[in-house]
């Protein structure tokens, strides 16, 4: 076998070359730091050649290298990676809402991919699959000990194939399947319906580069049925995504003031980003329902609306990503997705690998409302007094709540919490105009 040390000195001399050509301005300025560890290159070399020789299968270079940068960035932290052609296209249909696939929010629970939400006008919507339908197989392949991402990754396709999915339905025996074809998904980043006259209600699943417009346009919408005496926005199991999104989705509820800021290493990690003057909620009562599913960008906007006293938060506490990661493209099919800073609230906390605590605590629960029909009161005696009001309509929203307690434990507490917010202001302003 030839000599392998002209090999290792081409390695060593273009790894070095190479990290001089790739270090940030910023560090080389200063010697000491700029100093390259030789003796660790070198060692580099030396494994890169051991394993190019003799590892049992044959590997090219290019695949050796793209191993080692991989490895380079992924010993960092969880969220530094080297995105290849099929993961940097993910991440810019992740960015853009539109993406070819069934058309499913789904989220992990107990093992089991669990349906969230069907996107609406999605394939997965037309066969009408349900919030907690349980996905078991695909194409008669069992998913159970897959991650989610393996799931999603299995369920995405190109555009007209089919797929079959077996799924099991909270409240029926027997699982059931149904056949989808795949076709390109919008996906709608915010949805908004009231709750009942006057108490709105905005999801936001993600944050996108057009979030920001979108929760503006749902609050315009809502505010158009009426006054509003109190909204929820909903961050539960909202990853994140685009920090611009989150500083203007924020920045709707604030009327001006710092939203976050950031700190890095770099000069340029360091900013700090403010709400537009003027809130377009005109004040209104809001609360900020949050889960272990929020992350990134749900908390910082959680985590501002709390430390500027604007908003109650309710839930569980959130995940915990507080580092802001930067896109870096290496060409038109490859990126590094890098950690350059941490992100801070407005009164300095930093919540990485601690999460927003909820104002309120109330976690997830399914709740059974006691019975109470066949309770008699002094409406149903015989021969009662009228009370002279002519007024029957006791608990003419029972019914909506009812449905609330029974289906989101954590929404309904959140409409109750406004309803008692709105009923404390009423009384207030009366007492205080007599």
């Amino acid at each position: 076998m030839p000599s392998s040390a002209p090999l290792t000195r081409f390695l060593f001399a273009t790894v070095a070359g190479l990290a001089l050509q790739a270090a940030p301005a910023q560090l080389l300025a200063n010697e000491a730091e700029g100093q390259l560890p030789l003796e660790e290159l070198r060692t580099f070399a030396d494994v890169y050649n051991q394993i190019r020789a003799g590892y049992v299968n044959e590997i090219d270079d290019s695949t050796l290298l793209e191993y080692a940068i991989q490895g380079m960035l992924t010993g960092l932290d969880p969220h530094s990676v080297y995105l290849t052609k099929d993961d940097f296209s993910d991440l810019k249909e992740g960015t853009s809402g539109e993406f070819t696939g069934l058309g499913l929010e789904v989220g992990m629970q107990d093992g089991y991919v669990t349906v969230i939400a069907p996107i609406d006008g999605s394939p997965a919507a037309a066969a009408d699959l349900q919030s907690g339908d349980v996905i078991l197989k695909l194409d008669n392949v069992p998913i159970k000990g897959l991650s989610l991402g393996e799931a999603i990754e299995k369920m995405r396709g190109p555009k007209g194939s089919k797929i079959e999915l077996t799924l099991g339905r909270p409240g029926t025996s027997q699982p059931f399947t149904v056949t989808l074809t795949r076709d390109t998904i919008k996906m709608a980043s915010v949805r908004e319906r009231l709750l009942e006259p006057g108490y709105g209600y905005i999801r936001i699943a993600q944050f996108q580069l057009a979030t920001g417009e979108d929760v503006a346009k749902a609050l315009e919408k809502l505010q158009a049925k009426g006054p509003l005496k109190g909204l929820v926005l909903d961050l539960r199991n909202n990853p994140g995504g685009v920090l611009s999104a989150s500083v203007d989705v924020a920045g709707l509820f604030l009327d001006g003031g710092t939203v976050v800021y950031t700190e890095g290493r770099l000069p340029n990690s360091d900013m700090n980003f403010d709400a537009r003057p003027g809130d377009a909620s005109d004040n209104t009562p809001l609360v900020v329902l949050i889960n272990a599913g929020s992350a990134s960008a749900s908390e910082i906007v959680a985590g501002a609306l709390q430390d500027r006293g604007r908003a109650v938060v309710m839930g569980s506490d959130s995940f915990g990503k507080g580092s802001v990661q930067t896109i870096l493209p290496l060409s038109d099919s490859r990126a590094v997705k890098l950690t350059t800073a941490l992100y801070f609230t407005p009164n300095g906390r930093s919540i990485q690998a601690e999460g927003i605590v909820p104002d309120i605590p109330v976690e997830r629960a399914r709740v059974t409302a006691y019975d109470s029909a066949g309770q008699v009161t002094e409406a149903d005696l015989s021969g009662h007094l009228s009370n002279g009001s002519g007024n029957k309509s006791r608990g003419a929203s029972s019914k909506v709540a009812s449905e609330l307690l029974a289906s989101d434990n954590q929404l309904y507490e959140a409409l109750t919490l406004l309803k008692g917010i709105n009923i404390l202001g009423m009384r207030t302003r009366k007492t205080g105009s007599e």
